[in-house]
């Protein structure tokens, strides 16, 4: 289903049965809070039983609760506030032990990564970095950290590898001024999605670049204009953003370029571990 989900909660509000439309006013009312709760839950907080609740999923035209819920937390990714996240997070916690639950969720993202990633677009990604003319890579936020991770070991395989870091859409347009056929832009954005990287890679699209998103899912408004996606589980933890799962990916990315580029990479870091010597870039620890 591709309609937005409250939308047709209120246009089939009359048909449904009084136990129904409880479960329905709560979700128009509470949808973020409705989006991260069991059947058993959401049955318990409106006053019906499970069963209702999976009916009321079938009734809108979903294959079962899960799929209703994955709709509603899909819908609701980049509408959320800060302070709504905070209020969703406490309510999903509860009592729970808080370093547990957020270590296994985060493993359990890093998990699903790796089952849904398309291979096919991971590799030819790595083949189109490499083959590239220059390569932009585009991130801000929170999202900055994955982008600036990215950019720092791509710059050690690859002298080609520009960061943008503009802080307008203007200033975004004139570092990437240039863009155009045989470079690579990779855009990283994750929930709430920054409409500066949207904008820049609908222009590195247009100008005839390859796109190479890092991103969520398929909801992600970065899919559109980019000829590669590569997914990856994301989630918030709080108003914290969990980037656990994302930097995996990025790591394995740079795995796998540097493989391709395994002899260049070589004599690089032999020149670089002669520079970091000469001049104490790391300190030496005694043992």
């Amino acid at each position: 289903m591709n309609r937005d989900i409250l939308t047709v909660i209120q246009e089939n509000m009359h048909t449904f049965s009084k136990g129904q439309k409880r479960i329905a006013n709560y979700i128009l009312n509470s949808y973020d809070k409705a989006a991260f709760m069991t059947a058993s839950r959401l049955g318990k907080k409106v006053n019906v039983s499970e069963s209702t609740v999976v009916r009321f999923a079938a009734e809108l035209g979903y294959d079962g609760y899960p799929d209703m819920q994955k709709s509603l937390q899909k819908m609701i990714r980049n509408r959320l506030t800060s302070v709504q996240r905070i209020e969703v997070t406490n309510d999903r916690i509860g009592d729970q032990d808080l370093l547990s639950m957020v270590l296994q969720a985060d493993v359990e993202k890093i998990r699903l990564t790796l089952e849904e990633l398309d291979r096919t677009h991971f590799e030819q990604a790595v083949d189109a970095i490499v083959s590239a003319r220059k390569i932009y890579i585009m991130g801000v936020r929170s999202s900055a950290a994955i982008a600036t991770f990215l950019a720092f070991y791509l710059n050690l395989i690859m002298d080609n590898v520009v960061e943008v870091t503009a802080n307008t859409i203007s200033e975004v347009f004139e570092s990437m001024l240039r863009v155009g056929e045989g470079d690579v832009v990779i855009g990283v954005s994750f929930p709430r999605y920054s409409s500066r990287t949207v904008q820049a890679m609908h222009f590195a699209q247009d100008r005839g670049a390859t796109t190479v998103a890092i991103t969520d899912s398929d909801a992600s408004p970065l899919v559109p204009c980019s000829k590669y996606t590569l997914k990856a589980r994301s989630d918030m933890a709080s108003f914290v953003d969990s980037l656990v799962a994302p930097l995996s990916l990025v790591n394995a990315l740079l795995v796998a370029v540097s493989r391709k580029k395994d002899d260049d990479l070589t004599r690089t870091f032999q020149m670089l571990e002669q520079i970091w010597e000469e001049y104490g870039v790391y300190e030496k620890v005694q043992e």
